[in-house]
């Protein structure tokens, strides 16, 4: 059928007549959906996840304007959206991070969802504003060095993504992903 609809070959695609490519995006589009229906099922499920209080009172995060706590950097919104970062040491930043974290914008759009964000590291805080300076980022960005909180999120030295939920003064963790790339160690792996 092929031979019959194909009307050149270049250097970078073959090239059909517009019956073809009519056909051919049908089918496409026909994945599409099928995709975007699995997704929208994933996404109801994860809505359902279970959820688990998380002591927020353990731990204190160095943050440039003073110190803070897990309520705090929830700034008044129900859900807390929380990237750790992961420390590698002094000018030693994984350029995966680094590019993530640079297009981490539009947080008053977030806000406006009631939701807040807050990068965390277990860096040291000068370290964390040096970084912070040299990248021009200007997200909420803060130490947890000397607590547990990234153990307690699972993301120990790496990084990772969590969620919270405020009920009151209580915090929930209601979401995590760690994403490490291929080849990387994932604990526990996934399968």
């Amino acid at each position: 059928m092929l031979a019959d609809t194909r009307t050149e070959v270049t250097d970078r695609m073959l090239i059909f007549c517009e019956r073809h490519l009519r056909s051919v995006l049908a089918e496409y589009a026909r994945h599409e959906k099928e995709a975007t229906r699995a997704l929208d099922v994933l996404a109801a499920r994860r809505r359902r996840l279970p959820m688990t209080r998380f002591d927020s009172s353990r731990y204190a995060f160095d943050a440039s304007a003073g110190p803070k706590t897990q309520l705090d950097l929830l700034a008044g919104q129900r859900q807390l959206v929380v990237y750790q970062f992961m420390d590698n040491g002094p000018d030693d930043y994984c350029p995966g991070r680094t590019h993530f974290t640079s297009n981490v914008t539009g947080l008053a759009a977030l806000a406006g969802t009631g939701v807040s964000w807050a990068t965390v590291s277990s860096m040291p805080l000068a370290q964390i504003e040096a970084c912070q300076a040299r990248m021009g980022w200007t997200m909420p960005f803060v130490s947890s060095r000397g607590t547990t909180f990234a153990g307690d999120c699972g993301a120990g030295g790496g990084f990772m993504l969590s969620v919270f939920l405020r009920d009151g003064q209580d915090a929930y963790r209601t979401y995590c992903r760690e994403d490490f790339p291929p080849g990387w160690p994932q604990h526990p792996t996934y399968g």
